[in-house]
Formats: structure tokens, C-alpha cells, sequence
């Protein structure tokens, strides 16, 4: 087989599609893979959902970062006072030096994983902030490119309603 033949046109995210642009052809002569009653709008359309679905999935993936980042911390600090709590228990006059050098260092960490952690709930704070103006400019572009039958006043975007799970201030609520 001839090596032109043989290399395909694909659709989708593999290659680009390659246009013919030295055919003139009519609208009738067009045939197309997509059902007839579809229009470049409504592909563009769900094109903008699955765009916004991906975002709402990294956005999850991030914000779980954020979480299991945060319990580790916590899980740390709490190992670090329990730690810590058993050399207060100690009386002064019974400490060594090493006794009071363990106090220091383990103060220390603790202070040390505290500030971390503040660093990680304020990161939480600018993102959803940031994700807040992202959607609130998603919103605007999406009234504008969607055909007026899918924006319904009673039609509530399924999508919009996934944007800050309950389970997302979690980091936030903790921090106090």
C-alpha cells in the first residue's frame, strides 16, 4: 500500500484532523460522523460542559491534596504533643539536659508544622477564591456561547452545584 493511503485521518485528540481546502463543497455535500441535527453550537456547547466537568475534577483532586496534606500534619503535631507531653510530665528537678534539649526541639517542630499548616489553609482560602472568580467568568462566557433554550431560569447547572463540596472547608474549619 501506498504510504498516503495508508496514514488516516483521525478525530479526536490523537492528531488533528487535516482540512482539505482545495475542495469547494456545498453545505449538501458535506458528510459528516456528527447526527445531522446537531449544530456547530450544540458541539461547542458540550464541548464548554466537558471542559468544565475536567476542571471541576482537577479542582477535587487538588482540594483531596489539600486534605490529605492536612491530616498529616495533624497527625504529626498531635504525635509531637503526645511527645512532648510526657517530658512535662517530668518534673524540672528530674530532667537532664537531654530531657530539656528534647523540649526545645520538639517545641520547635511543633511550631515548625503549625506555621505549615497556616501556610495550607491560607493556600485553601486564595484557591477557593480564585476558583470562585474562575466560576463566576465561566458562568458569563456560558449564558453568552449556550443556545438560549438550554438557560431555563428553573434550569440550575448541574455543575455549579459541584463546585464547593460541603467537605472542602474541612481544612479551613480545623485550622482554628
Amino acid at each position: 500500500m501506498d504510504e498516503k493511503r495508508r496514514a488516516s485521518c483521525q478525530y479526536g485528540s490523537l492528531e488533528c484532523t487535516k482540512w482539505k481546502t482545495d475542495v469547494d463543497q456545498t453545505e449538501a455535500d458535506v458528510v459528516s460522523m456528527a447526527d445531522s441535527t446537531i449544530t456547530v453550537g450544540d458541539i461547542e456547547g458540550e464541548l464548554c460542559k466537558i471542559e468544565r466537568i475536567r476542571d471541576i475534577l482537577v479542582r477535587r483532586e487538588s482540594e483531596l491534596r489539600y486534605m490529605m496534606d492536612d491530616i498529616q500534619l495533624c497527625k504529626e503535631i498531635t504525635r509531637l504533643k503526645k511527645e512532648l507531653q510526657k517530658l512535662l510530665s517530668i518534673p524540672d528537678n528530674d530532667k537532664s539536659n537531654e530531657d530539656k534539649q528534647k523540649e526545645e526541639e520538639l517545641l520547635k517542630q511543633i511550631h515548625k508544622l503549625v506555621e505549615t499548616r497556616d501556610f495550607l489553609v491560607d493556600d485553601v482560602e486564595f484557591e477557593r477564591l480564585r476558583e470562585r472568580e474562575e466560576d463566576k467568568e465561566m458562568a458569563e462566557f456560558l449564558k453568552s456561547k449556550l443556545p438560549k433554550s438550554s438557560q431555563s431560569k428553573n434550569h440550575k447547572s448541574t455543575w455549579t452545584s459541584q463546585l464547593y463540596p460541603p467537605h472542602f472547608h474541612i481544612v479551613k474549619q480545623n485550622s482554628g
